[in-house]
């Protein structure tokens, strides 16, 4: 039976240690600010802004909300970005995606200052990350969180074999980097990727990031790997699974992450903790 990542607890202990922070630089005369641009209505990207809204808002943060319709042009969705930019009461700026169609999210993420870039997804701070830059910049949140669960758990990356199912540039990629820049060995699969499950059953560390409800079975799982589930998906029934058959590989793997309560919460406590990062570096440098 596999060991429990338990990212809700984990994150609680983040988020604690995020306040201690906010409130030290709050002593500085320095209060963290956040910025979530959401355009139009989407129903999940209203919940998972409202529940960052609160979070940082019980963590002592400012957070604004820029609530703009779905008929918004790009110059205009531009503008709103140049304004926070320039704004030094916030020193991060997140766009909830899904954009409408008819917005161009690549001018957007680019148009972000890289020192407020929360999500990590500027190319400059892309290619510090891919470079292994020393210093400061912020990476995708959800690689963070999953880099964080994996040491806070004790689990080796320095020459282990980590397999990837997923090529997203907002998780499988950004995290490659991270594990790569750890010494670890690390390869990039699919849903199509052929003799998928073979490629899976080498890993001592299997990450699966592909949106398959169930996609990774116990036999595709080598006996005692560390299986980290990124998958959030909602069944007809209402029920919301991973993209690993949890009930099946726990049997098999030495340590596993819950759908939901794994790397969820750490991707939210990610996020305020590199928030607060983003402040610190900003007072450093106008200090």
């Amino acid at each position: 039976m596999a060991t429990l990542i338990d990212g809700r607890a984990l994150a609680k202990e983040v988020n604690a240690h995020t306040k201690q922070r906010i409130e030290k630089l709050k002593e500085k005369g320095v209060t963290p600010g956040i910025a979530t641009i959401l355009v139009g209505d989407d129903p999940a990207s209203q919940i998972y802004t409202r529940s960052k809204e609160k979070k940082a808002h019980s963590l002592g943060m400012k957070s604004v909300r820029e609530q703009l319709p779905a008929s918004t042009t790009q110059a205009e969705l531009v503008q709103a970005v140049e304004h926070l930019n320039s704004d030094p009461s916030i020193h991060a700026i997140l766009v909830q995606e899904p954009l409408p169609n008819h917005l161009d999210d690549t001018a957007i993420v680019n148009l972000i200052d890289p020192l407020k870039d929360v999500d990590g997804f500027h190319p400059i701070n892309v290619g510090k990350l891919y470079n292994n830059v020393q210093g400061n910049y912020p990476v995708a949140c959800t690689p963070r969180g999953i880099m964080t669960m994996l040491r806070h758990y004790h689990v080796p990356l320095a020459s282990q074999d980590v397999v990837i199912v997923g090529r997203s540039t907002l998780v499988s990629r950004p995290l490659q980097a991270l594990l790569i820049n750890e010494d670890a060995t690390v390869t990039i699969t699919g849903r199509r990727t052929k003799d998928l499950a073979k490629r899976t059953r080498e890993a001592d560390i299997l990450v699966v990031a592909a949106g398959v409800p169930n996609l990774i079975k116990a036999d595709a799982v080598k006996p005692g790997a560390t299986v980290i589930d990124v998958g959030i998906n909602r069944l007809d029934d209402g029920t919301i699974v991973g993209d690993v058959d949890f009930e099946s590989v726990k049997e098999v793997a030495g340590m596993i992450t819950p759908v939901p309560g794994g790397v969820g919460p750490m991707t939210i406590a990610s996020l305020m903790e590199q928030t607060v990062d983003l402040a610190e570096w900003s007072a450093e440098i106008n200090g």
